[in-house]
């Protein structure tokens, strides 16, 4: 038996005001995302320009007058516990005070210090100790400045200063030797007795 042919089904009258809604709704929303953003944003610009202006009362007025240091004529003076530019120390008899132990080679925690160490002779005798550091060498590119070499020398052989000015233009310039490090004596070094050298060598 035929089926009977169903009739197609009447079209919804309220779809175009549905559709239009729906639209409105969309770009309402648009609007009110875009008016947000302009809001803040101007907010955000006030903000900046305020703080601007008040730094340039604050100079104008001389309500809080900055200080400006005239690098390197004039130069800031560095905090107690500034680690810098390393340095060798002597003696003030002119020895060196390295006895080439190598303990700060050990104690630093970037491997940059190569130490060797050679024997003192009373004939050509260099520090107090029975060895001298005959090469002396840091890497300043490897350094972290945390003064674990100097924490780690029994004698205070090897300091951090506090000169920053490390810049260079080539990498070999960054390789520090003993010439480099070595701080120049205050005065002629002169031989010295058994009993010297034994007291600075416990020293």
């Amino acid at each position: 038996m035929q089926e009977p042919i169903s009739s197609p089904a009447a079209p919804n009258p309220l779809l175009p005001i549905q559709n239009g809604i729906k639209g409105l709704v969309e770009k309402l929303s648009r609007i009110k995302h875009q008016v947000t953003e302009t809001v803040d944003g101007s907010k955000a610009i006030g903000t900046g320009f305020g703080i601007t202006f008040k730094h340039y009362a604050e100079q104008q007025l001389k309500l809080k007058p900055s200080l400006t240091i005239q690098y390197p004529e004039e130069r800031r003076e560095q905090f107690p516990r500034t680690r810098w530019r390393h340095a060798l120390t002597r003696y003030d008899s002119g020895l060196e005070k390295c006895i080439g132990c190598s303990l700060c080679a050990g104690a630093c925690p970037a491997r940059c210090i190569y130490v060797e160490a050679a024997e003192n002779t009373d004939e050509h005798r260099i520090s107090p100790g029975e060895r001298h550091a005959v090469r002396y060498e840091i890497n300043m590119l490897r350094c972290v400045f945390c003064g674990y070499c100097q924490d780690a020398c029994p004698t205070g052989a090897i300091v951090l200063r506090k000169d920053f000015e490390l810049a260079s233009y080539t990498r070999n310039d960054n390789l520090y030797t003993k010439e480099m490090l070595l701080e120049p004596a205050k005065s002629a070094a002169v031989p010295l007795d058994e009993t010297a050298v034994a007291d600075q060598a416990k020293a």
